[in-house]
């Protein structure tokens, strides 16, 4: 025990497929930094992949989570505008402050972009620092008085999900297909519904998923495991194909398939990234031609998209609780990344009494 320390529960990250939850010493509070007791963190598929493999911005010994919803235990020298007590939830992407895309509130962007549970410690604990660089940066959000804990940190998954749509531009009447019908992909799905999308389609391969599809009542699910998902989505579609095609799962087929199935004029997201040993896909790009076919990337998100995550949540738009199937003590939070990475539900929270 560090001597004259106040401790704290911590799942610290110490390779691959190694996660310890032991005491470690309690963050301080310095000078222009916000200091939160953390009530709710969920899982996302980044922090599987992290315990799996490790990632270049997490040095071990090191303490990740990102969906991070918490209440203020402590505010530092200069600070202002917080009180002790107020839930918040943290953005996850923290600028340098200064580039253009900062300039523009684009810390997503940012070349020098340092992140809250991958280069700064994060929330799989029972404390967790505020860096000052992010209060500078208005990336301390309040919450609504009375919202869940675990529904609220939904908001980051969900701001993500915001950042790939807003360069789509779903209009009442389009017909939208999401391939991937795991969390993000239930989240694309109510983001649609909420913009008066004409027709939703939601696509997977896995039996267990295209069940738990049902809940976000889509009008069409889409069984994918024969190969004839752009088939059948053209059928849907009276052979136009579809005004929206996301792709939120990492798969080359479903990439190649988006571009397929997309009508004149659509709009095709690749909102979740590839292996990077194997992040290369081939397709017919007259097919993008002379369809004039606009494919857009999608990564992480910044305040605005924050912002408007809540708003929709707190406003009953958008049903967090639809997409939280797990939830989990802090002392079992490997087989919270266990039933992530096996599929075998939605979203998992880690929750702190």
């Amino acid at each position: 025990m560090a001597e004259g320390k106040e401790m704290m529960k911590a799942a610290v990250f110490m390779g691959p497929e190694n996660m310890e939850v032991k005491e470690a010493p309690r963050p301080e509070c310095g000078e222009g930094e916000v200091l939160l007791a953390v009530k709710a963190c969920a899982i996302c598929g980044t922090d599987g992949r992290i315990y799996y493999h490790g990632q270049k911005n997490v040095v071990p010994p090191h303490i990740i989570g990102h969906e991070i919803v918490g209440e203020i235990a402590e505010v530092g020298e200069g600070v202002e505008g917080y009180e002790v007590g107020e839930a918040v939830t943290v953005v996850t992407s923290i600028g340098c402050g200064d580039c253009q895309y900062c300039e523009k509130g684009l810390t997503n962007m940012c070349p020098d972009s340092k992140a809250i549970g991958y280069y700064y410690p994060g929330g799989f604990a029972e404390y967790m620092t505020v860096p000052a660089e992010a209060v500078r940066q208005n990336a301390v959000i309040k919450l609504p008085e009375g919202m869940a804990y675990d529904e609220a940190a939904m908001v980051e998954p969900l701001s993500c999900c915001i950042n790939g749509q807003e360069y789509l531009k779903i209009q009442p009447g389009d017909t939208v297909v999401v391939i991937g019908a795991g969390p993000i992909g239930g989240m694309h799905l109510m983001l649609a519904q909420a913009a008066e999308a004409g027709k939703t389609i939601i696509i997977d391969v896995d039996e267990k998923r295209l069940k738990m599809a049902e809940r976000f009542e889509p009008d069409l699910i889409v069984d994918g495991r024969d190969g004839s998902s752009v088939e059948k989505v053209m059928e849907a579609t009276g052979g136009l194909g579809a005004e929206v095609v996301i792709v939120a799962c990492g798969s080359h087929q479903a990439q190649m398939d988006a571009i397929h199935m997309a009508a004149k004029m659509g709009r095709v997201s690749y909102f979740a990234g590839l292996p990077k040993d194997k992040p290369t896909i081939t397709f017919d790009s007259n097919l993008v031609h002379y369809r004039e076919i606009s494919v857009f990337g999608a990564f992480a998100s910044h305040r605005r998209q924050f912002v408007k995550a809540l708003e929709l949540i707190s406003a009953g738009k958008i049903d967090a609780a639809k997409v939280i199937t797990h939830r989990f003590p802090l002392e079992k939070i490997v087989e919270g990344i266990i039933t992530t990475k096996k599929g075998e539900g939605l979203k998992s929270v880690v929750v702190f009494e």
